[in-house]
């Protein structure tokens, strides 16, 4: 039996990499976009996890449908952890992905290679309209280059590079980066998820 499961995401990028990474499950994958919503949830929680959670509620709520947010954030040590839950808001509201890593690579000008590690995690939360929730977490560890390289992924992917691979996350094909990226681990465990919600009569 397949049911639909509403990706509370309208970001393009990562719907596709959602679609390849959820593909094994007896799941129809839909957006807010296709369903006609138009929901906003404002993410004013103090974690990526809280953020996750608040997004998967609100639209299996609104939606009646099982729902998965995700909520990630590039961790840099040499900033103390930022920007961390503000990833996406770290150059201001209006900012494109070019001005963020922009503004992170300002942050970093000066801090030599042995310096620049960071991770990036990422935590799914999926909820069912009857209020139940269940977690799950990924995360990748690496560098941030001192310019970007790479053309695919999204996001800060183009500065973060793996050392066992050579490459950043942006020079990798959508394949290879699921096998290895903070949201191909999280997404890895959302089946279990799904069962702990009573789900597992269709697994």
């Amino acid at each position: 039996m397949r049911y639909k499961l509403l990706l509370a995401t309208n970001n393009e990028a990562k719907v596709r990499e959602y679609r390849g990474l959820l593909q094994n499950l007896p799941v129809e994958l839909v957006t807010s976009a296709e369903l006609g919503m138009t929901t906003i949830v404002n993410e004013v929680g103090e974690s990526l996890e809280e953020n996750a959670r608040l997004k998967a509620m609100a639209l299996a709520t609104k939606s009646q449908l099982v729902a998965l947010a995700d909520d990630s954030g590039l961790e840099v040590d040499a900033l103390g952890g930022e920007p961390g839950r503000l990833s996406a808001r770290y150059a201001g509201e209006k900012a494109s992905d070019r001005d963020r890593i922009n503004y992170l690579l300002a942050r970093l000008k000066g801090v030599p290679w042995q310096r620049r590690s960071a991770r990036f995690r990422c935590v799914i939360a999926i909820a069912i309209p009857d209020g139940k929730v269940g977690l799950c977490s990924g995360e990748c560890r690496g560098f941030i280059t001192f310019e970007p390289r790479g053309e695919q992924g999204f996001g800060y992917d183009p500065i973060f590079y793996l050392p066992e691979l050579d490459k950043t996350m942006a020079e990798l094909p959508l394949e290879i980066k699921n096998q290895v990226s903070h949201r191909g681990q999280a997404a890895g465990k959302v089946r279990q998820v799904l069962k702990r919600l009573g789900y597992d009569r269709t697994f």
